[in-house]
C-alpha cells in the first residue's frame, strides 16, 4: 500500500488518477489532513508522502525527507459581500488592507472549526482574512467573496517523503508520475518489461503446410521436360 495525504486546498486527483491507472497492482490510499503538522505523519510512519503548503525559501527538507516544489499559490483576501474589498475589481494593493480588523488562520485550528469557523466570522462584515487562494475557493461561501493581494505574500505546494522508505520503488513512480514522467519511462525494471510485453504485437499463428491454402486460385503447374514439338 502507498499512503498520501495532502493539506487542505491541495487537489492531487489527476495524480493519484493516474498512478492507479498506471500501477494497478498497488494498493493507494489518500486521504486528506487538516490539522497543523502534516510533516508529523511522516516521523511517525503514517504516510509514504504528503502534499504539503509552505513558505518559498523556507523549504521543509532536511536530512530525513526530500521535498520537490510544485507549484506556488496567490494569496487573496476574504470579506463579506458590500465590504469595501468588494469594488477592487481584480486585486486590492497590500497597503490598503491595514484600515480593516483582520483574522489570523493561525488562530483557528481544526478543534476550533478551522477555515470554516473564521469564514463564518468574515460573513458577518467585522473582519477580513487572508489566505492561499485554494483555501479560499475551497471554503468559499456565498456571502463572502475574495480578491487578490497585489503585493501579497504567495505560498508553495510541494510533495515530502522520508529519505528511507520501506515502499522506495512505488513511491519513486509515484513521484515520477507527479513530475510528469511518461509510462515508457518507469524506472522499475519490472514495470518497464510488463509494459514492454504489452506493447508487442500479438503473434500471427503459423500456416499448416507448405502447399496452398485450399480452394486457393492457383493452378497445378504442367508436367514435362518441355512443349511438344510440331511434325
Amino acid at each position: 500500500m502507498l499512503r498520501i495525504f495532502y493539506t487542505a486546498g491541495v487537489t492531487p486527483g489527476k495524480w493519484l488518477t493516474r498512478f492507479a491507472e498506471r500501477y494497478p497492482q498497488i494498493e493507494l490510499h489518500a486521504e486528506r489532513y487538516d490539522a497543523d503538522n502534516i510533516l508529523s505523519l511522516l516521523g511517525d510512519d503514517l504516510a509514504d508522502a504528503v502534499f504539503l503548503r509552505f513558505a518559498p525559501g523556507q523549504s521543509p527538507k532536511d536530512d530525513t525527507r526530500h521535498v520537490i516544489p510544485l507549484y506556488e499559490e496567490l494569496e487573496v483576501v476574504c470579506a463579506a459581500r458590500d465590504h469595501d474589498v468588494e469594488y477592487y475589481d481584480e486585486s486590492i494593493p497590500v497597503a490598503e488592507l491595514e484600515q480593516y480588523p483582520q483574522l489570523d488562520l493561525a488562530d483557528f485550528p481544526p478543534e476550533a472549526g478551522g477555515v470554516d469557523a473564521a469564514m463564518e466570522l468574515v460573513a458577518t462584515g467585522a473582519f477580513i482574512a487572508r489566505m492561499p487562494m485554494s483555501l479560499a475557493r475551497l471554503f468559499g461561501r456565498k456571502d463572502v467573496i475574495s480578491r487578490e493581494i497585489a503585493g501579497g505574500e504567495p505560498s508553495m505546494i510541494g510533495i515530502c517523503w522520508p529519505v528511507d522508505s520501506p515502499v522506495a520503488e512505488a513511491l519513486e513512480e509515484f513521484i515520477g508520475v507527479v513530475r510528469g514522467r511518461g509510462a515508457s519511462s518507469s524506472r522499475q525494471a519490472s514495470v518497464r518489461q510488463a509494459q514492454q510485453q504489452q506493447s508487442k504485437p500479438a503473434a500471427r499463428p503459423a500456416k499448416r503446410g507448405g502447399g496452398p491454402a485450399r480452394g486457393g486460385s492457383q493452378r497445378p503447374r504442367r508436367q514435362g521436360k518441355g512443349p511438344k514439338k510440331r511434325r
